[in-house]
């Protein structure tokens, strides 16, 4: 009986360690070596984790070598694959590096070499081709940000001021290797306030907007959108903007950690003002930048600038312009700071042509 539980308990052990995954090495130049796990690369810098130092990024450059047990797609650069696309041609395989070059030895067939100067993506071949074949569902792959603010002064004066900015991003598919093929955008935010002091009329300030976008994209940088956008601010004597419209964008800069956007395209406006009997129905032409960087340390910069001149209208002009810097703090959470300044050319008498807003407070990423 003892000899059958010995022998059992090696069995098991031997299965253990069999099915137990080999650590992958990389040696640097200096001759340092750490064990872990290789996770991806994005051409110029690796990510490799480690369980005693966590995940690090360092650049190929300083790599002498690198063993990996596991499989691996190796995307060359200027090949940028469509969902459902044929990946015969791309390198799969167990990999290993030496000189600067990825050996990719498949399961099946001749061990394939890609310089690492000419490799853009070294992706888990798992995940690889899960993304090639994968098609997300509308609920599914958005990400974005939620943030709010508050200020609270109790005095004399009795001053409240609250302010939510909600912005949702759907890229399909979301990652940088693959042709992207639409793009749904949704953004909304609010800021409300009131001074109220003794023997004076409450002072109110009220301002919504919220928009709706959708890109198609025709080619990899090229995307035809249509856009719904409604504005009120009373600060400025506008009871509701309401814009349709769409043209084409150009996705100039489409890289991980920076994204430029510029659109050009007609509108449809519709004006209502406080006082006023008449609407305004305009016709005229949009011009959208967008642009956004990730910095170091996790800090992230974003910036839009929005002109709807009117053709029928040459007074009606509006504009809107913002930016967002938004530091790491905990986690998921980060303290951002951002402004939003609305122009409209045409406001009633009484009003001032812009709105300036500064805003201060937590945002929660989605991911």
């Amino acid at each position: 009986m003892t000899k059958k539980l010995v022998l059992a308990a090696i069995a098991v052990a031997s299965s253990l360690f069999a099915q137990a995954p080999v650590p992958d090495i990389v040696t640097f130049a200096n001759g340092e070596r750490i064990v872990g796990k290789l996770v991806s690369s994005d051409g110029a810098s690796v990510t490799f984790h480690s369980d005693t130092l966590g995940d690090l990024t360092f650049d190929w450059s300083k790599v002498k070598e690198l063993e990996s047990s596991q499989s691996f797609a190796v995307l060359p650069k200027n090949v940028q694959l469509k969902k459902h696309a044929d990946t015969s041609a791309i390198p799969q395989g167990k990999i290993a590096v030496a000189d600067q070059k990825i050996t990719v030895t498949p399961e099946t067939g001749a061990a394939k070499t890609v310089a690492v100067a000419d490799a853009d993506h070294v992706i888990d071949k798992a995940r690889f081709e899960n993304e090639v074949q994968h098609d997300p569902g509308f609920l599914r792959d958005w990400g974005g940000a939620i943030t709010a603010g508050a200020s609270l002064v109790q005095a004399t004066q009795e001053s409240r001021t609250f302010t939510t900015t909600i912005s949702l991003v759907r890229l399909v598919p979301d990652v940088d290797w693959l042709r992207r093929r639409n793009r749904t955008i949704v953004d909304f935010n609010a800021s409300y306030g009131t001074l109220k002091q003794p023997l004076t009329p409450t002072v109110k300030t009220q301002i919504f907007h919220g928009g709706l976008e959708r890109d198609e994209y025709l080619s990899a940088s090229l995307f035809a959108f249509g856009q719904a956008t409604f504005d009120h601010n009373f600060s400025q004597g506008l009871d509701l903007q309401q814009t349709f419209g769409g043209g084409l964008g150009w996705s100039a800069i489409k890289r991980a950690n920076e994204s430029l956007d510029l659109k050009a395209g007609v509108t449809y406006e519709r004006q209502s003002f406080s006082g006023a009997t008449k609407e305004l129905d305009l016709v005229g032409s949009i011009f959208e930048e967008d642009f956004s960087r990730g910095l170091r340390h996790g800090i992230k910069f974003s910036q839009e600038l929005i002109v709807t001149p009117s053709w029928n209208n040459t007074d009606a002009v509006s504009a809107i312009a913002r930016a967002l810097l938004s530091v790491p703090a905990y986690k998921r959470l980060n303290f951002s700071l951002g402004t939003i300044d609305t122009y409209l050319h045409n406001p009633p008498p009484g009003f001032k042509k812009n709105s300036f807003q500064a805003t201060m407070g937590l945002t929660y990423a989605l991911r």
